[in-house]
């Protein structure tokens, strides 16, 4: 599997909260498309906080299963 946390610069991403995540600031999550890999963040801690990286295989299973 291969998802890890991120130690790189991820500034240069262009982020995407969730279809999900209501106005209301509860728990959303942001996205944001890599060359190999994407990128997943708390939409409450973009600067500084963990980011996950999902491999391109694995995030096709995770959004295939969620159908």
């Amino acid at each position: 599997m291969s998802v890890e946390q991120v130690t790189e610069n991820v500034d240069g991403l262009r982020w995407f909260k969730s279809s999900y995540s209501g106005s209301g600031g509860g728990n959303c999550v942001e996205v944001a498309a890599g060359l190999d890999a994407m990128y997943v963040r708390d939409s409450k801690v973009t600067g500084g906080g963990p980011v996950l990286r999902v491999g391109r295989a694995e995030w096709a299973a995770f959004l295939a299963s969620t159908e």
